[in-house]
């Protein structure tokens, strides 16, 4: 079965459904980030950025399914899965659409939805990477379904009040090692973790 397949021998360095981890750009060593602190310009949404700081809670991401589809906790993310990463704090989806970045002039990236974290396809994102599964130590990259831009990051940092902080965009080429993220400090459960009676039933990993 699937999940036969999966638990023997791999399964631990598998992202999986239901994990929540940290991603770090692999081109400019920062981790994926928001916080409510709204845009000024563009949408106006809730601002994504990318920041040095390994410990801040505030880059935690939930992996979810797309918008209408259920993925089982502990079933191991597909290259090619369509997914939706939820920030943990603030409960909004990691998202973009046709609006400006403020900085740079990319394709803004933002965190959107409702308090129960339900926004619309803005929201889905691809997994593009080289085996079969995102595997933990690799980079992947995450194309945007609606307009097929690449999560990436720009280098350029805010002034106040997020000081410091990397713009996040999305870019219409692959070509650049910015568009590459790796997956971090997190909590991933393991398909042999799972029990429905036990849903908390985590693997705390923390390696950096």
């Amino acid at each position: 079965t699937y999940l036969s397949t999966i638990v023997s021998g791999r399964a631990n360095q598998y992202v999986t459904c239901g994990s929540v981890l940290k991603l770090m750009n692999v081109g400019y060593k920062i981790r994926l980030h928001s916080h409510d602190v709204k845009y000024g310009t563009g949408s106006g949404q809730q601002s994504v950025t990318g920041t040095e700081l390994q410990e801040d809670v505030n880059s935690h991401w939930l992996i979810k399914s797309e918008t209408g589809k259920h993925c089982n906790r502990g079933q191991a993310i597909k290259c090619g899965d369509v997914i939706r990463l939820q920030h943990l704090a603030t409960l909004k989806n990691l998202h973009s659409h046709h609006f400006s970045s403020p900085l740079s002039g990319n394709q803004e990236v933002s965190a959107y939805g409702d308090e129960k974290g339900e926004g619309d396809t803005g929201d889905h994102w691809m997994v593009v990477c080289d085996g079969q599964f995102w595997e933990r130590d690799e980079g992947v990259m995450f194309k945007h379904l609606d307009t097929d831009a690449y999560l990436s990051a720009t280098g350029r940092t805010y002034g106040r009040p997020i000081n410091g902080q990397t713009e996040i965009v999305g870019v219409m080429s692959m070509s650049s090692n910015h568009v590459h993220w790796q997956a971090m400090e997190g909590l991933f459960i393991h398909p042999t973790d799972f029990n429905p009676k036990q849903q908390h039933n985590m693997q705390d990993h923390s390696e950096l």
